[in-house]
């Protein structure tokens, strides 16, 4: 079972940053699960909330900054004054970095537009992707299962891992109409009926978000692909003991 960072070292580093991201392949960690949106004048950022309050000291909808604004605010202080200086990273600045890693990590892409359009979002991603030939480390994932299958009409081969929550009767189904290669989905649906037939069928399932050790080490019995947590160190440590 691989051991996916959620929004980086999310649990002692401030989410979604260049420096949450690095601590967790320092780590060791086998992916990073990331999530982006667009700008005003059309850049993608990596960036959880629609809105900026939560994780910087600005205020307001991603949408409706433009990039250099966004870039100025603090991403850091949110979590503790001494990463003030964190800012929201461009998805280019993500991919160039893990370009020139000396090992290879996968990458997490979640496309946050279930709840807010945003414009020929799929095709600037996948041709950023492109750009920097990192096809084959690179899934593709979202709540959004139309989304999805537009990413999958714009590239037949790369991963999409299309994304549940609970226990959906309609995630099998859903999944096999984007030919997508693994769902992924919180502890209910992953240890259901319906997460076993996925599984049957031969598609990865890959869990969010779990930190508890007694959790994880019930799932390594189980046909999980990936777990997706806030504290990998912990994980990947245990990993290597068992």
């Amino acid at each position: 079972m691989e051991i996916y960072a959620h929004r980086g070292f999310s649990g002692k580093y401030p989410e979604n940053t260049m420096l949450a991201f690095q601590k967790a392949y320092e780590v060791g960690a086998d992916g990073i699960e990331l999530d982006v949106q667009m700008t005003k004048d059309g850049e993608i950022v990596v960036i959880h909330d629609e809105r900026v309050d939560r994780t910087t000291n600005g205020i307001g909808y991603v949408k409706d900054f433009l990039y250099k604004q966004l870039r100025l605010l603090d991403a850091g202080s949110w979590f503790h004054d001494r990463f003030a200086r964190q800012r929201i990273p461009a998805l280019m600045e993500v991919l160039e970095w893990v370009q020139d890693l000396d090992k290879e990590i996968m990458i997490n892409i979640e496309l946050k537009n279930n709840a807010i359009d945003y414009p020929h979002l799929e095709e600037k991603v996948l041709k950023m992707i492109g750009q920097f030939q990192l096809e084959k480390q690179v899934i593709l994932s979202s709540f959004n299962i139309c989304s999805m299958l537009k990413a999958r009409r714009l590239h037949p081969v790369i991963e999409i891992g299309t994304l549940f929550e609970g226990v959906n009767e309609s995630a099998v189904p859903s999944a096999k109409l984007v030919n997508a290669q693994a769902i992924h989905g919180d502890l209910p649906f992953v240890l259901s009926s319906e997460g076993k037939k996925a599984a049957a069928q031969g598609m990865k399932l890959r869990v969010y978000t779990v930190n508890d050790a007694k959790v994880a080490s019930m799932l390594r019995n189980k046909e999980i692909s990936a777990l997706m947590t806030d504290f990998p160190n912990e994980f990947l440590a245990e990993k290597c003991e068992s």
